[in-house]
């Protein structure tokens, strides 16, 4: 395997990477505020640390992934106490709904999946620990504060001058008393609304609940140690949230926090940032219910290098969509084949050397496609020639399902869709029955329904074979 190369934010340059431990890599990596469903601007970003997870693994690793759910903060509590509900009764199906569409996109599933209220104990000790350094301190109104002045290596991820900051940034926005407008309040003393919904927790501090960037921390180092092989999240979060994780967890222990962090660019829609505060969100329900499949939304996602901004448009959605079919057609039609030849083995050859060097630059999965493609035509025209060798035809597959491990584009076969299955069964029976009378625009017709709903139809000797296409 050629030399696996990342961009490192901390350092903004292009490094090799291997776990420090030469065996298993330590990933953490920001999860949703699940007071929302999660967006796909988020899942841009999830698919983004999937595809450096499968890479990761490609490459031999073990991955041990942490991903927290948030799921206490100012949003959270607003609406639990708007609702009259718990925090709890707010996030828990949000939970849900991040899961099943986590899976409808074929996102590997994470080692952990730590809700920040479960680790109110290990984020209680970190302050303490902090306390204890002389880097955090308690105002007048029971809230603890980072002393950023006493962490002089504070801003060297996002490369702010803390002469730069001012008050009422994100860093800043809370609404108590500090020393200093820069400082980021680390544990923030209750009021009456976190007391409704049961966001406060007794603390050496009074009654109170964490900040924002004191949960990962904890949380990181709880489950993964002190220094982590790579943080991954947006680019949204290099500041202020992952420049207040680094202070607190080094100022904590001494050691450096992360040792690669690396971030996944936004998705535009119509060349703004998605969020929900603009009006232009679009969720996995939305692809759900416009028949866009996984694996489409995958091959737009991985078209755009991951450190560049993507455009979400329908006309790229389906190009998607048709790129993806001719990556099922070919699958099948692999899976079909009976032989091959030299043609065929040298396809699938220069297939392993192409994409696997494309992953290994920086997860260059765009051009990892145009390898898969080039395979696929090459592959195409080998076996229009036809081939007895075996060996061949098995690194043809070989390299196929050891690239598509890592992008993942294959789309299903079928459809979990049980009443759908049935409908399109009943179609095919009458399709048949039309044209064993000789009805043959009766046949017709019903081949025009199920294209309508996205059905591909297929004739062969054993029979009629479908499948969704979109």
């Amino acid at each position: 395997m050629p030399e696996l190369r990342l961009y490192n934010s901390l350092t903004r340059t292009v490094e090799a990477f291997e776990p420090a431990d030469a065996t298993t890599v330590r990933l953490y990596t920001c999860g949703p505020t699940v007071y929302n469903p999660a967006h796909l601007g988020n899942f841009r970003t999830f698919l983004f640390e999937d595809l450096l997870r499968r890479t990761l693994r490609m490459w031999g690793w073990t991955v041990e992934q942490v991903m927290n759910l948030t799921d206490v903060d100012d949003k959270i509590i607003k609406r639990a106490v708007e609702r009259g509900i718990s925090i709890g009764e707010l996030t828990s199906p949000v939970v849900e709904t991040f899961h099943a569409d986590r899976e409808y996109l074929r996102i590997q599933r994470a080692e952990h999946y730590p809700r920040a209220t479960a680790y109110i104990g290990e984020m209680i000790e970190l302050v303490k620990r902090l306390e204890a350094n002389g880097v955090a301190y308690k105002a007048e109104d029971g809230s603890v504060y980072f002393a950023i002045a006493k962490f002089p290596a504070y801003g060297r991820l996002s490369r702010l001058d803390t002469r730069e900051i001012r008050s009422g940034a994100r860093v800043a926005q809370d609404d108590y008393a500090k020393e200093n407008a820069q400082d980021f309040a680390l544990w923030k003393a209750a009021k009456p609304e976190d007391e409704a919904c049961g966001a406060a927790w007794d603390s050496p501090w009074g009654r109170g609940r964490p900040g924002w960037h004191l949960e990962c921390s904890a949380m990181a180092m709880a489950l993964l140690g002190e220094t982590l092989d790579i943080h991954a999240g947006g680019v949204d979060l290099m500041f202020p949230h992952h420049e207040d994780e680094i202070a607190q967890s080094e100022a904590a222990t001494g050691k450096p926090f992360a040792r690669f962090w690396c971030h996944g660019e936004f998705l535009l829609t119509d060349g703004a940032k998605m969020a929900k505060r603009v009006g232009n969100v679009s969720s996995v329900a939305d692809l759900r219910e416009q028949g866009v499949s996984a694996a489409a939304f995958r091959h737009f996602v991985f078209s755009t290098h991951y450190r560049k901004q993507l455009n979400l448009s329908g006309a790229a959605l389906e190009a998607s969509v048709e790129a993806v079919r001719r990556v099922g057609d070919f699958a099948e039609r692999l899976e079909r084949e009976r032989g091959g030849n030299d043609a065929l083995a040298e396809a699938a050859d220069a297939l392993a050397v192409e994409a696997t060097a494309a992953l290994a630059d920086d997860l260059n999965a765009p051009r990892a496609i145009g390898a898969l493609f080039d395979f696929i035509h090459a592959a195409n025209r080998a076996m229009d020639a036809r081939g007895a060798d075996q060996a061949a035809l098995a690194r043809a597959r070989d390299a196929f399902h050891r690239i598509n491990a890592v992008l993942d584009l294959v789309p299903d076969a079928g459809t979990d869709d049980e009443e759908l299955a049935a409908w399109v069964e009943s179609q095919l029976a009458e399709r048949t029955a039309a044209r064993s009378r000789r009805n043959f625009a009766a046949a017709d017709a019903v081949r025009k329904a199920l294209e309508e709903k996205g059905i591909a139809i297929e004739d062969s000797p054993s029979g009629t074979r479908w499948k969704k296409v979109r």
